[in-house]
């Protein structure tokens, strides 16, 4: 039996919070909701007023940071093609750039998720991406990077994440 510790449904204009047993459920004001297995990731503000985060954080930044992107692709663009494509235009251009490895994934969505290493000022870091596909036109991005060792860590969280994400 899962137990929920805390429920946080975030609305545009007003938080809105519901206390229960083990996880988080966080809704970023857009058209999707997650589940956090810790109290300890919180949403981030992005500076932008009222308009609702898309960013989350484990604790401290470099203990873990997610960003959740919503990509419109042409039909027929699988997750894989646009896991090379922001391999490509983005990430290799980290410094210290080390590909990981791509791997099927399934949860209330499925895709693929991907690893990289890059540095950071001087510190080892990591990332995890998982892209999802809602329907064809339709890939969301959860983006999370860390502190190397800090990240591996926390990837049964990740993956938890990542299962529980779904389209409102």
């Amino acid at each position: 039996m899962r137990h929920r510790q805390a429920v946080l449904i975030l609305s545009l204009l007003l938080p809105f919070s519901i206390s229960s047993a083990w996880a988080q459920e966080k809704s970023a004001g857009d058209d999707f909701v997650i589940e956090f297995p810790s109290p300890v990731w919180r949403p981030v503000s992005r500076g932008e007023g009222l308009v609702s985060s898309t960013e989350f954080v484990y604790g401290d930044q470099s203990d873990g940071y997610l960003r959740v992107r919503k990509e419109i692709v042409e039909a027929g663009t699988t997750p894989s093609d646009l896991a090379r494509r922001d391999r490509e235009q983005n990430l290799r251009f980290r410094p210290g750039f080390v590909e990981g490895r791509e791997e099927r994934f399934a949860g209330r969505l499925n895709g693929i998720v991907t690893s990289y290493e890059f540095t950071q000022g001087g510190r080892p870091m990591a990332g995890i991406i998982y892209y999802l596909q809602a329907d064809p036109r339709t890939i969301y991005v959860l983006h999370f990077t860390a502190v190397r060792d800090r990240l591996q860590r926390i990837r049964n969280q990740t993956d938890s994440i990542a299962r529980s994400f779904q389209v409102k």
